[in-house]
């Protein structure tokens, strides 16, 4: 299956995007410290009867970088704009990481736009600030680490790939899923000026405007009403939390498992079986009737 690359305007942004297929919408929307090369194996497998599009998220890649919104309500509206942008109303959206998050406000923000979810990686932002405790913060250090005003930008000024490389090492259980060319790819995306920046500007957000947002979300009682797939690397953090009882306070219609033999990485350590199990859950019949 041939992938197509191009850039596409939304919201006076470009956004970079990688496409194949035909057919209702998939949208694929990776997490950090990546780009929608993440998808790499994903999407053409996909792309056989649905029209499968992986963009490079605000700040990240080949998209632009500017300096705000960074907020997950912004990226959300980001994502819609592009949706329509393709020429449509309604998508499947599938997130991992910070994508998972994008995905899971576009979701609460928008639910008629998006059919079924799939997160990966992650329990709901709200519920990891509740969870920062020692082990999960040693763990999880960076969260904390990008926070920090201007600190992340000068520690890691010419060190952007390397950076990150380090990151992709410490996530995945499954090294050999990442080729030299995939981790270069990556390093030489992050080296670019204003990258990093907008990665930590994206961890500072999810700390202040999405912890509100979520917040407020909960309060009001508002949950997922569409059906929501998760799924999580069993050697991953994510899997030593709660995962499926925390996300069950968060949607109406939820499943979802571990991955064996997987880090934080799903896609790229464990792609066929991620593959199967996004085919299995678009042809759900008990995911729509909420059974």
């Amino acid at each position: 299956m041939l992938v197509h690359e191009e850039t596409r305007a939304v919201g006076g942004l470009r956004f970079r995007l990688r496409r194949a297929g035909e057919g209702p919408l998939i949208l694929l929307l990776h997490g950090w410290p990546q780009t929608g090369h993440a998808w790499r194996h994903v999407l053409p497998a996909l792309a056989r009867d649905h029209l499968v599009v992986a963009p490079d998220l605000r700040g990240y890649g080949a998209s632009s970088r500017p300096r705000g919104g960074y907020d997950k309500r912004t990226m959300a509206a980001d994502m819609s704009g592009l949706m329509h942008e393709l020429g449509h109303t309604q998508a499947v959206v599938v997130g991992h990481d910070r994508g998972a998050r994008v995905a899971h406000r576009w979701a609460l923000d928008r639910p008629h736009e998006i059919s079924r979810l799939m997160l990966l990686s992650v329990v709901p932002t709200r519920e990891m600030w509740r969870h920062m405790d020692a082990r999960v913060g040693t763990a999880y250090w960076h969260w904390l680490f990008h926070l920090v005003p201007d600190l992340p930008e000068f520690l890691t000024e010419g060190r952007g790939g390397e950076y990150v490389r380090f990151m992709l090492a410490a996530g995945a259980f499954r090294h050999e899923a990442f080729t030299e060319a995939d981790l270069r790819h990556y390093a030489d995306t992050f080296a670019q000026p204003g990258a990093l920046r907008a990665s930590f500007d994206d961890y500072r957000a999810a700390r202040h405007e999405d912890l509100e947002a979520d917040e407020a979300d909960a309060t009001a009682g508002r949950r997922l009403t569409m059906p929501v797939q998760v799924a999580w690397g069993a050697e991953g953090l994510v899997g030593t939390l709660p995962v499926l009882d925390l996300w069950r306070d968060y949607a109406t219609r939820i499943e979802g498992a571990q991955i064996a033999s997987c880090g934080h990485f799903p896609a790229e350590e464990q792609p066929d079986v991620l593959i199967a199990r996004i085919r299995a859950f678009l042809t759900d019949e008990k995911a729509v009737e909420g059974h």
